[in-house]
């Protein structure tokens, strides 16, 4: 077997995987530029590759069509939704994944932002930047440079997943009251990190000083703080959002931050990247704008490349990935 890795990993497990077979390594965090799929394709079968290790690259039914010497395909993320999955299995190539290599970076960035809005960190620093702090005492007389706290406010997490939960978690940390809202959760989690969870979404949104968003981005999730939501609101409430875009009614937050009803939001996420320069958001000084680095961490590559090259020895020694989505194609395999 031989492996072509387009993906970032770390020096430890990429020596791992150069033990058990030859190896290609090209991350595309170095070339700059993900491959193309024809390309691709063309390569994997001329040089024989039988693993291919990606993290962002896009993977459609043509590169399963063609690419028949390909065996495992290993993706360096949780989302698959770069990769034809079904054409993957019709052609028989086992699929692995990196669920949670991000979790910890993601929830510690929700933090941040949190934090961000609630002390106006981002506006204190231009403050002392551009020279208009001119006395010594004016953060304790000056009404506007005077902030809040997490401890004692609540915190309403849409979404408990991996992400959502380790959130709640740290915000527990802080002295924060946390609600949730989250249809398919288990009744094992309801009691993780102090978290009362709401029987709609509506009970949370007007309880919750802070509102962190954590739902996948599919079309179900669309819109889902909605303008009638948004609307009602708990007055002054700020809005974080590191999932996905698309779930906040963008024209009824911008309505919200201009009433004033909205007192701040944060956004990782956006509905193209890099963001258009006619975002409506780029208008707001309350809003913090951070350009997709939820899991842009060191660790989080330390993490996906130690998951990618443990389920490449499994495979290799014929077990079963820990991590394989489609296991329906293990069985060929025997």
């Amino acid at each position: 077997m031989k492996a072509l890795v387009l993906a970032p990993m770390t020096e430890e497990p990429l020596a791992r995987l150069k033990e058990l077979m030859p190896v290609t390594y090209e991350s595309w965090a170095d070339t700059r530029q993900l491959a193309d799929p024809e390309e691709l394709a063309r390569r994997i079968q001329t040089e024989v590759f039988s693993i291919l290790v990606v993290e962002a690259d896009f993977l459609p039914e043509e590169l399963f069509q063609q690419a028949g010497n390909l065996r495992l395909v290993a993706i360096c993320r949780n989302s698959l939704s770069h990769v034809d999955l079904e054409a993957a299995t019709g052609h028989g190539v086992a699929v692995v994944h990196t669920p949670g290599r991000n979790v910890q970076a993601v929830a510690e960035l929700t933090i941040g932002l949190m934090l961000t809005l609630a002390r106006r960190i981002n506006s204190m620093d231009t403050c002392v930047k551009e020279g208009r702090w001119q006395m010594p005492v004016e953060p304790y007389i000056n009404a506007h440079m005077q902030t809040g706290e997490l401890a004692g406010k609540t915190l309403g997490v849409l979404g408990l997943g991996n992400i959502g939960l380790r959130v709640a978690g740290l915000a527990s940390a802080f002295g924060m009251r946390v609600l949730a809202y989250d249809p398919y959760i288990a009744p094992p989690t309801q009691d993780c990190w102090n978290v009362t969870l709401c029987p709609t979404l509506a009970d949370l949104t007007g309880d919750a000083d802070y509102i962190s968003v954590h739902v996948p981005d599919v079309p179900g999730t669309k819109d889902l703080l909605s303008r009638s939501l948004l609307a009602e609101i708990k007055r002054g409430c700020r809005i974080i959002n590191t999932s996905s875009y698309d779930a906040v009614d963008e024209a009824a937050l911008v309505e919200g931050l201009t009433s004033g009803r909205v007192a701040g939001a944060a956004f990782d996420v956006f509905p193209t990247h890099p963001l258009p320069p006619n975002n409506p958001l780029l208008g707001f000084d309350n809003v913090v704008l951070t350009p997709h680095i939820g899991g842009a961490t060191r660790e989080t590559v330390a993490r996906h490349s130690v998951m990618i090259v443990d389920d490449i020895e499994r495979f290799v020694g014929g077990l079963k990935p820990e991590r394989m989505v489609n296991p329906e194609v293990w069985g060929r395999f025997d």
